[in-house]
């Protein structure tokens, strides 16, 4: 089974910080028109880009308010409509997101859904009546939201709570009503026919509720994911819409399932013969590192035993029986080089981290400005956070733990959702490049130093890195080996060097990666080295049959048949 996203390199665009055309300070459109030929230069050919439905913004467009307009800070659907277009004529694909779990407050259907107990909307959404508890009305059940808080928000206007498992102006959708099914395809038929190539699905795994019984894993609000995530009538839904809706446009559909999906529940997603999804994102690799327990970036340690194991798991377990995406982050996630990289060695290790993950079976999707190198913001103070999320439970564990004010701000400030959704940093002129407004959200101050004017003007930069990884996917000679070939995890218990070769018929090839701030050596003795085909650093330094790696230094060699 051969499909075209499966030999695609995708790239995402979070809209509204990747470029500003018409100069208001926030991204638009035409902002990604203008840079179609860039994204064509970099070699990737497929596109997700994020919400840009009308919507009131509280979470950035994934809080939909209109699924049939264009959100106007962004343009107009004839700017879409050119966009796409133009994309097209470059052979680039286009997803987009679509939001199923959820909607706005303010879309039209709430706003019937919350006017009475008898409104023909009322069950789009899940609504309960008020618990009694010590003669006071309360939640209905103890869940909590992702966000924070309660997952249940009341609602006067009917003395009863909607369920909300993100923030309090998302209120969730009630999937078991087949007349939001219904919708929600119709929602995706307007799109397709015009023309996008398929979606990428927000918080697909909770799209089902266990029965409204309080959690028991705690005292107080409790975040249960199993009272949400991965219940067994979302497959039946998404076996609904593949059956109705992706089947019939052939759609490519990408998932996202989280942290809270196991192996084999990513395997009832997104298997060859699931009759579900095409692949799914999880974040199992996302956090093999000591993030949430420091204060401060120098004392970061990678797991990187760890890591191979998670990358491995998902590999072999995929290997015949369906297709991975490949990436480090995406919009809600750290910068990847500050994640699991080294600012004493930014380009090496951003290369490096580059390196391992997209020569792996799989589709790989880079994140925006990944491909020079960007990094986390410098936060100083709380005021600065932008994302509904961090804001919120930033709040919550301020208010339950007043004492700790610094500690916790510190810890926010390390892994909050607003690092990479700072400004896509162009050029070292006012803003990056960005626009010639002051923009919506932040620009990292290093812009002057990491940028895509510079990087392009360098044929070492990480740019150009990037560049030569899908080269090399996409045109070389090793293109099938590459995509297809199987994966094989080497010197898994080696806690500095991350080492794989790729095999498909007669022809191998072995991609090595340190972690490591010192001199490794890699033993060359089994191996009868070919061609290097992609390297970090200029004169690879061999000796008594070992690769001397400098620090984060990496390559990728073939290997002479037997």
């Amino acid at each position: 089974m051969k499909k075209w996203w499966m030999e695609s390199v995708g790239y995402q665009i979070y809209i509204k910080s990747f470029y500003d055309a018409n100069n208001d300070g926030i991204g638009d459109l035409k902002g990604i028109t203008e840079k179609l030929d860039y994204l064509h230069l970099l070699g990737v050919n497929l596109l997700w880009i994020t919400p840009f439905y009308d919507s009131p913004m509280d979470d950035n467009g994934y809080d939909v308010r209109d699924f049939f307009k264009v959100a106007q800070m962004y343009g107009t659907l004839d700017d879409f409509k050119e966009m796409l277009q133009n994309a097209h004529n470059l052979g680039i694909k286009v997803i987009m997101d679509f939001v199923l779990n959820h909607t706005s407050d303010e879309h039209k259907w709430f706003l019937e859904s919350r006017k009475s107990l008898d409104n023909p909307y009322r069950d789009y959404y899940i609504w309960q009546p008020p618990k009694i508890k010590n003669g006071q009305n309360s939640e209905p059940t103890n869940w909590g939201s992702f966000f924070g808080g309660s997952a249940w928000k009341y609602d006067e206007e009917t003395d009863q709570y909607y369920m909300k498992i993100f923030s309090d102006k998302m209120p969730d959708l009630n999937w078991a009503n087949p007349n939001v099914r219904n919708a929600m395809i119709e929602v995706g038929k307007w799109w397709l026919d015009l023309g996008i190539d398929g979606f990428r699905i927000d918080a697909v795994s909770h799209l089902d509720r266990a029965p409204f019984k309080d959690s028991t894993f705690g005292e107080g609000i409790v975040l249960d994911w199993f009272k949400f995530s991965n219940l067994p009538k979302v497959h039946d839904y998404l076996k609904e819409l593949n059956e109705k809706l992706f089947k019939p446009y052939d759609a490519f559909t990408i998932g996202e399932v989280g942290g809270s999906a196991s192996l084999e529940e990513a395997k009832k997603y997104s298997s060859f013969d699931s009759n579900e999804l095409s692949m799914v994102f999880n974040f199992d690799h996302n956090w093999k590192n000591n993030l949430w327990d420091i204060l401060d970036l120098k004392d970061l340690k990678v797991d990187v035993v760890g890591l191979k194991e998670v990358i491995l798991k998902w590999q072999q377990n995929f290997k015949s029986i369906g297709w991975l995406p490949l990436n480090w982050l995406n919009h809600d996630q750290p910068r990847v080089v500050s994640h699991y990289g080294n600012p004493n060695y930014h380009e090496a290790s951003a290369k490096m981290l580059a390196t391992i993950m997209y020569m792996s079976r799989g589709t790989p999707f880079i994140y925006q400005g990944e491909e020079i190198g960007m990094t986390n913001y410098p936060f100083k103070d709380p005021s600065e956070f932008n994302d509904i999320s961090t804001i919120t439970s930033y709040h919550n564990d301020i208010k339950n733990n007043p004492k700790e004010k610094d500690r916790i701000f510190k810890q926010y400030a390390l892994k909050n959702r607003d690092h990479p959704r700072t400004m896509m940093q162009w050029s070292d002129e006012d803003f990056g490049g960005f626009s010639k407004q002051k923009p919506w959200f932040h620009v990292n101050p290093n812009y002057k130093e990491i940028n895509v004017l510079d990087q392009i003007s360098r044929n070492d930069s990480i740019w150009h890195h990037y560049q030569k990884i899908i080269s090399l996917r996409r045109f070389s000679k090793y293109h099938e080996l590459i995509t297809y070939g199987d994966y094989e995890m080497l010197l898994k218990n080696d806690p500095k060097l991350f080492v794989y070769q790729r095999m498909l018929n007669n022809q191998k090839m072995i991609v090595v990666g340190s972690f490591s701030d010192s001199k490794e050596s890699f033993d060359l003795t089994t191996f009868k080295l070919d061609e290097i085909i992609l390297q970090s650093h200029k004169n690879i330094k061999l000796t008594d049959n070992k690769i001397i790696l400098r620090p984060y230094e990496s390559l990728v060699f073939t290997v002479k048949g037997e």
